[in-house]
């Protein structure tokens, strides 16, 4: 007999099972909600842990564009933060002009496209962590052929305990030198303004606290952080203006708005609810966005299979990057077949009672990665289908 995947424990405020359905009763599965209440609520969430730092709407976490101009409606929110420099194309041409690209780009088209048109070059702020990067550029676009492109100098924030290095593999600028002495050489060259430095403290923001282990180095990470962070901004700000100082994110909105040198933070998960933030000591989103599969088989008694659903999340291959079914409760995924390009089984009590077209909600591990799946999300007030939007996908935008 295969084992089954266990379930992290169940979330305090999942909507309801037999609201969800009835308010989809006329859908066909699969399909994807957004429980309009719940993203609004986390929204507000959101800015209240920020404590009036401004939280810029991280766009990678949504990728549909009615729910980001969503949470830009709510005072609190400012500007976004784009995974795509072509992304922040249609975004800027669409009327958005505080663009923060959250990664460097290396799209020789995009480039070209971004230094053709000024109001594009104003809009959209460019991620830099080398002079590589402005050598590409210019490579496409001489700097007298072209407006000034703004940048940010991404720091690396990661924390090293002797050889061990704990955070994602980002910046190779981590001293203040190092960062002041990018941020020299691209103050001295034609076509650049240098207006930000991007903090990111993955190592905090990314990792749940699942042990009183991970809070204390998480503390140890944000300390040595803010010391080294007091120190770069110094270093930067005698040389340039800088209109941002970036960092965050939903796992570490509070502390990083508390840092005296932090001018903003960014936050997108947090608005969705995902299943990998449900770890957290200081904060519980509500799961606001959920899928469902239709049963389309009954192997055995206390197995039912649905069909699709290997929406399975980035990450390091694991458990945890599986969608977790979270409605009927008692549920879960068979380790043998796991969540499937064209079959999902679920197996546990509440598969008795389920029969050949009924639904199973599901919980993706991240949160707009779910969106590439889908090309429509259904939004549900408190006792009504209120219509469809489209997501990235649904309007034809695909950024990879």
């Amino acid at each position: 007999m295969a084992a089954s995947i266990p379930s992290p424990v169940r979330d305090a405020g999942l909507p309801d099972r037999f609201r969800l359905d009835a308010l989809t009763a006329e859908l066909d599965s699969p399909l994807a909600i957004v429980d309009l209440p719940a993203f609004d609520a986390n929204a507000a969430d959101l800015v209240r842990r920020a404590a009036g730092t401004p939280v810029r709407v991280a766009t990678k976490s949504v990728r549909c564009r009615t729910l980001i101009d969503r949470a830009l409606a709510v005072p609190g929110f400012r500007g976004l933060m784009t995974y795509s420099l072509t992304e922040a194309l249609r975004l800027a041409d669409a009327g958005h002009d505080d663009i923060l690209m959250a990664y460097p780009s290396a799209g020789r088209a995009a480039i070209r496209e971004l230094v053709s048109d000024e109001r594009r070059t104003r809009a959209i702020t460019l991620m830099v962590d080398s002079i590589e990067h402005l050598d590409f550029i210019d490579a496409l676009a001489p700097p007298h052929t072209r407006p000034p492109v703004r940048v940010c100098v991404d720091v690396d924030t990661s924390l090293r305990l002797g050889r061990a290095w704990l955070g994602v593999r980002r910046s190779p600028l981590r001293t203040p030198d190092e960062v002041a002495g990018m941020v020299a050489q691209l103050a001295a060259r034609p076509g650049v303004q240098v207006v930000g430095l991007m903090t990111y403290e993955a190592q905090v923001a990314g990792l749940p606290d699942t042990s009183a282990a991970v809070r204390a180095v998480k503390r140890a990470s944000l300390r040595e952080l803010s010391a080294r962070r007091a120190k770069i901004v110094q270093a930067v700000r005698s040389m340039v203006d800088l209109e941002l100082v970036n960092a965050g994110g939903t796992g570490s909105l509070e502390v990083s708005a508390a840092d005296p040198e932090v001018t903003e933070v960014t936050a997108g998960s947090g608005l969705f609810g995902p299943r990998l933030f449900t770890g957290y000591a200081s904060f519980r989103p509500k799961p606001a966005v959920l899928f469902a599969l239709p049963v389309v088989r009954r192997p055995s008694d206390d197995v039912a299979t649905c069909r699709a659903g290997g929406y399975v999340a980035s990450g390091p291959a694991h458990a945890s990057r599986l969608p977790t079914p979270v409605l009927p409760t008692g549920l879960k995924l068979v380790s043998a077949e796991g969540a499937g390009e064209v079959q999902t089984p679920v197996r546990g009590p509440a598969a008795r009672h389920l029969r050949v077209g009924d639904r199973v909600w599901f919980q993706h591990a991240k949160a707009g990665e779910m969106c590439e799946r889908f090309d429509r999300l259904q939004m549900l007030e408190a006792d009504r289908h209120a219509g469809s939007v489209d997501t990235y996908r649904g309007e034809g935008w695909n950024f990879g």
